[in-house]
């Protein structure tokens, strides 16, 4: 159902085109939005239309504890540059219950990583535990469409409000 102007009735996960970075080495199901595999400039995942505002760095535990420790000064930089976008978060294929126990063949102790974490947060980074590779994406599926939906909805009060001056 479309509207007198043209525009959508509604918006649905369907209109929205997520984008996969090219060097992302186990992409996770983003169904039921459009996905396309490109290059990103910094982190993992965004969307058409939104790549200049949305970013979300994906990190599975192994990958998370080599950002605590061998690649800390590189994700660090890199942290920094995902400050820039409006909306950005890290969310990590883990919980914090995992992070607490340990566990793993790492020299990285649970308190070395949930540290880590808990400081990208305090820079203003939002880290998610989403728990596994499966719903990781579904997190990200939700949020992209959650923030795809908010600009479309923002857009369409935009033109209603220009189209109200115009006609009085």
């Amino acid at each position: 159902m479309t509207q007198r102007n043209g525009t959508p009735a509604e918006f649905k996960p369907e209109m929205v085109t997520a984008i996969i970075d090219t060097r992302e080495q186990l992409p996770v199901d983003l169904d039921p939005l459009q996905s396309v595999v490109r290059t990103l400039d910094l982190a993992d995942y965004s969307w058409v239309g939104g790549e200049h505002i949305y970013r979300i760095e994906r990190k599975s535990l192994t990958d998370l504890l080599a950002c605590v420790g061998r690649e800390r000064e590189r994700f660090d930089r890199e942290c920094e540059r995902l400050r820039a976008y409006e909306t950005r978060c890290i969310v990590v294929e883990s919980t914090w219950p995992e992070l607490e126990a340990g566990g793993w063949r790492s020299l990285i102790t649970p308190k070395q990583a949930i540290g880590s974490c808990l400081g990208w947060a305090a820079m203003g980074i939002p880290i998610i535990m989403a728990g596994d590779h499966e719903r990781a994406g579904r997190y990200i599926a939700r949020l992209f469409f959650i923030s795809a939906r908010r600009r479309w909805r923002e857009s369409r009060q935009l033109v209603a409000a220009v189209q109200g001056s115009v006609t009085a």
